[in-house]
This record gives C-alpha cells, sequence and structure tokens, in this order.
C-alpha cells in the first residue's frame, strides 16, 4: 500500500461570495491534522487509541456550509480578543476603544466578525518528519473596533505524537491581543458520541477566576482548593460539575480561567492533562500562556449537527483554550495584553498525545 503524503492540499468549499476555501492535512507518525483557511480551523485531528483504533478528537462538521451557517468556534482561530471583553470596552493610553458586543453587554472571541469569520491565505508549507503549513493574514485598523493592522500568522505543526499551534502578531499601533484556538475535544471520538463528564482531568493551577454576571471575572484570583474547581489531582469531570456552588451556578458548569502555575512567555510548561479511561488515550496541554480557560461545554443544546450526522448536546466535548485572563485589557492586575509597534505577540501551545 502506498504511503500518503505528509502533506497534502484539498479544496473544501466555496464561500458565498465565490471565493474558495482549502483543506490542508498533514500527517506524521500516526496523526493526522486536517486544517483549513476558512478561519485558519481545525477542522479534524486523527489519533489511535490503546487498541490502535484511529479516532478524530475534535467535534466540527463535514463540510464547509456548517462552520459558515454556525458559528460554534469548532476548531476555530479566536481573535483579536479571546474570551470576553467586559462592556465592548476598553482604554490605551487614555484613548477609549468601543467593540461591538455580542454576548450581552460584552465582546465575545472578538465580536460579531472574529478571526474565525474570514478567509486565511497559506503564507508557507513544509514536509518531511514535522509538516507545517503557515497561515497569514493582515486585520485593517479598526477591525472590529480594535486599533491598529494586526499582522498575523497561525502555524500547525506535526511531530511525534504531538500537534503544535503557533500563532504571531505584530501591529502598527499599540493595541490588545489574545489569540487561541477553540478546539472541542472528546477522547472518544466523533464518530459515536458520547459524553466527557468521565474523562480525567488535572490543570496545573493553584488558583482560578471567579466570575459574576456575563462570565466577567469578578478580580484576584482564588485558591481552587476546597472547591469544585480543584483539579490538582486527576479527576472526573462530571464528579462535581453539579456541585451546589454558586461558580458552577454561574458558568452552568465549567467555564472559567484557571491561572496556570509557572512563569509565562517562556518554553511551553505543562498545564493540563485529559485522559479518557474507555479507551486510554491521554491528551497533555504545554502552552507559554499564563492561563487556560476550561469549558465543559454547558453550551451545546442540540441544535448543532456535526460529524457522522451527529447531534452536540450538553458535555459532549470540553474545550481547554490558553490565552491571556479574560477582560484583561480592563484590569492591570492581570497579565498584560497590550502589544506596542517593534514588538511580536507570540503563543505556542503542544497538544500531546499518548495511549496506555
Amino acid at each position: 500500500m502506498t504511503a500518503l503524503p505528509a502533506l497534502e492540499r484539498r479544496d473544501f468549499g466555496v464561500l458565498p461570495d465565490g471565493r474558495r476555501v482549502e483543506l490542508v492535512c498533514l500527517r506524521a507518525d500516526g496523526i493526522e491534522a486536517r486544517v483549513m483557511t476558512y478561519g485558519a480551523t481545525l477542522q479534524a485531528l486523527l489519533v489511535p487509541d490503546r487498541t490502535g483504533r484511529i479516532e478524530d478528537v475534535v467535534l466540527g462538521h463535514d463540510d464547509l456550509d456548517g462552520y459558515v451557517e454556525t458559528r460554534s468556534f469548532y476548531g476555530a482561530t479566536i481573535g483579536r480578543y479571546a474570551n470576553r471583553i467586559a462592556r465592548g470596552t476598553f482604554a490605551i493610553d487614555g484613548e477609549t476603544f468601543t467593540v461591538p458586543a455580542n454576548d450581552g453587554k460584552n465582546t465575545l472571541h472578538g465580536g460579531a466578525e472574529g478571526f474565525d469569520r474570514h478567509l486565511w491565505e497559506i503564507a508557507e508549507t513544509g514536509e518531511g518528519a514535522e509538516p507545517f503549513v503557515r497561515f497569514s493574514r493582515t486585520s485593517p485598523d479598526g477591525e472590529g473596533g480594535f486599533p491598529g493592522q494586526l499582522t498575523t500568522s497561525v502555524s500547525y505543526r506535526l511531530r511525534a505524537g504531538e500537534l503544535e499551534i503557533g500563532f504571531d502578531a505584530e501591529t502598527d499601533r499599540p493595541t490588545v491581543v489574545n489569540l487561541t484556538n477553540h478546539a472541542f475535544f472528546n477522547l472518544g471520538g466523533t464518530q459515536n458520541l458520547t459524553d466527557v463528564l468521565g474523562h480525567e482531568l488535572a490543570i496545573e493551577a493553584d488558583e482560578f477566576l471567579p466570575v459574576g454576571d456575563g462570565a466577567i471575572p469578578l478580580g484576584a484570583p482564588a485558591p481552587v482548593a476546597g472547591t469544585a474547581f480543584d483539579f490538582r489531582a486527576s479527576s472526573s469531570i462530571g464528579k462535581r460539575i453539579r456541585a451546589p456552588e454558586e461558580q458552577i451556578r454561574q458558568g452552568r458548569g465549567y467555564d472559567h480561567n484557571w491561572c496556570i502555575r509557572g512563569a509565562s512567555g517562556g518554553e511551553p510548561r505543562l498545564a493540563a492533562t485529559v485522559r479518557n479511561p474507555a479507551n486510554g488515550l491521554e491528551m497533555q496541554l504545554l502552552t507559554d500562556q499564563p492561563g487556560v480557560q476550561f469549558y465543559s461545554g454547558n453550551f451545546l443544546d442540540g441544535t448543532s449537527v456535526g460529524k457522522n450526522g451527529q447531534i452536540h448536546r450538553m458535555g459532549d466535548a470540553l474545550c481547554l483554550e490558553p490565552q491571556r485572563y479574560p477582560d484583561s485589557p480592563n484590569r492591570p492586575d492581570y497579565p498584560s495584553a497590550r502589544l506596542d509597534p517593534g514588538a511580536t505577540y507570540r503563543h505556542r501551545s503542544i497538544y500531546r498525545f499518548t495511549h496506555a
């Protein structure tokens, strides 16, 4: 049997305005990542479990129409600002900027037309032992209300047992930047969905950010000790998801930022580990970001039909989104999301898979 190429490009459909969307397939050491130019999106991620069965472990759609018609953020690049900005306003050097609210009174994931709703260019590809693709896009000054022309690239690189996603950005005017990937993971695979409440999760954090109405952080980080948010030791996601705690009520489950131990901005360090006991598949997330938003799929409500005709219901997937803290532009006590001309925004996250 002829081996499949390390990198392959395919058509993935046509946008309503006639522009074509490409799908890039990367293959290395038994893992395959499929990423598309619309939204610089991770459309599929195929990895073997302990029996050798290949599982696609990210939710999404089988065709382009599913992504265009319903904005669910499946596997998408999120920007300019991932997560929430309170009241859709922030100030830089005394000047106030307004970004349109699309989540009640707040701005979520870049607003109504974030990076996930744009077509990216393929800037570079590479084959060999570590196949990769790099997407690029220039966001003009004022797009979505954000200041500065932002030149951005997103790279996907496969190596033995892992997928690395890298983000880089530069600006010509002081601005705020917070980029991430919004993959919805289910380590049981997307062929016959079952919920992830039995997945076991550990998060390398002693503190998290309690939130108020609209999921905006209330203030300083709080200890996880003694709460349903303590994942310092591995625990099933469903064990405390219905705990009688105010923060569980606020998020309808988990939808909070954990403050990852260790200094951010250097080499990626371990942030979280999730394991599916049913098939032995384990994923480690390593990142150079200060926080990780853990979301337990609380708002999957059965209205979205994904791959293989599967209906997506509450708890059918989890998200681990490495990023700056929510609402950082309005919180000088949080790690800064500011980017100035001459500086480069960098974010590196690694998704490492094993099975036992």
